[in-house]
Order: structure tokens, then C-alpha cells, then sequence
């Protein structure tokens, strides 16, 4: 038996994604889930409200990071650099979490329903981070606007680190940062008229 919840949690998060590897989502149950972490039904639904969560546990923690970063940012930052600083300093979670994240993004990846709830996850995410930009000052159009594109970018960087990890998560927030610096210049020195 685990000596902790924490334990407890991290075997029914590894046995959950290795059945949903084998067997996919939909055709994997929680008492299978408990059953190869080597727990009960009882104790998955102690740490887990069901078998989505598995996958997206950690999410409050990194909003909860990621508001801090935007309230802790320095002063004098537009939106999109306090934007990054804040991921900057929240990367660390990824990070740290690598071994989870690529497997958890191939199973979301190959569920629809899953999908669907990422998608929720990220609206979420990027509303707190609004949130957090018009409480440090950005008027709530451009606050709003900077958070969903500002986590569009984190997201895409994220995926270009699970799929190439021979360059950090920074380096790949700090492309993607570019990438969108340089694709906002080019649609604002383009021509209006195409």
C-alpha cells in the first residue's frame, strides 16, 4: 500500500494513462484504473472526481502559478512579454512533469471527449490569466485578447517541446514568442487590401 495520498495519487495517474496507452479512454473503467495501481475504486474516487481528471490533474495548480507570476511580473511589461515572463516562470511545472505530459498528450490527442475538456481547461487557464492582466492594470479587450493568444503560444511551445526535447521548454517559449512577435509585424506591415 502507498505510505501517502501523494503516492496513492501517482500510481493511479500512471496506472490510468498506461491503460488508456492500451486500451484507449472509453474501453478503460475506474476499477481497472484502481485495480493496477493496486488500490480500490474507493481510494480513486478519494483523489480523483473521475477518470478525466486523471489526466488534468495539476491544471489549478498551474493557474494558480501562473496568476502569481503575472501579479509578481515587473512593472513596465506589455502584455504579451508579462506573459511570458509568467510562463518563464511556471515552465518548471511542465518540466518537471515530462515522463506524464508527452504520454497524457498522445492519450487527449486520440480522445475526442478529452479534447473537448483540454479545450475547456485552456478557457479556463487563459480567462484567470485575463483576470490577472486587468488586475495589474491591461484594459479588459486587450487583457482578454493577450491571455488567449498568450496561452495559444505557451501551448504550441509545449507541443514543440514534447515533440522535439533536444531544445528546453524555454527555448521553445522563447520561438514561439518570436514566431508571433514576427507574425504580428508581418500582418500589420502587409497589405490591408488581401
Amino acid at each position: 500500500m502507498p505510505r501517502s495520498g501523494a503516492e496513492a495519487r501517482r500510481r493511479l495517474q500512471q496506472a490510468a494513462l498506461e491503460l488508456y496507452r492500451e486500451r484507449g479512454f472509453d474501453r478503460t473503467t475506474t476499477a481497472e484504473i484502481a485495480a493496477r495501481a493496486g488500490l480500490t475504486e474507493r481510494t480513486f474516487f478519494r483523489h480523483f472526481p473521475d477518470k478525466r481528471e486523471v489526466l488534468f490533474d495539476g491544471e489549478a495548480d498551474l493557474r494558480a502559478a501562473l496568476t502569481q507570476a503575472i501579479a509578481a511580473a515587473p512593472d513596465g511589461l506589455q502584455p504579451l512579454d508579462l506573459l511570458l515572463h509568467a510562463f518563464r516562470e511556471v515552465e518548471h511545472l511542465l518540466e518537471d512533469n515530462r515522463p506524464f505530459a508527452e504520454p497524457r498528450l498522445r492519450v487527449i490527442a486520440a480522445t475526442p471527449a478529452l479534447r473537448e475538456r483540454d479545450l475547456a481547461k485552456a478557457a479556463s487557464i487563459a480567462e484567470a490569466a485575463a483576470q490577472a492582466l486587468r488586475r495589474r492594470g491591461v484594459p479588459a479587450r486587450p487583457a482578454g485578447l493577450a491571455a488567449h493568444v498568450g496561452w495559444a503560444t505557451f501551448h504550441q511551445a509545449a507541443q514543440a517541446w514534447i515533440d522535439d526535447s533536444s531544445q528546453s521548454l524555454d527555448a521553445h517559449l522563447l520561438q514561439a514568442f518570436a514566431d508571433l512577435r514576427a507574425l504580428c509585424l508581418t500582418a500589420l506591415t502587409g497589405d490591408p487590401g488581401r
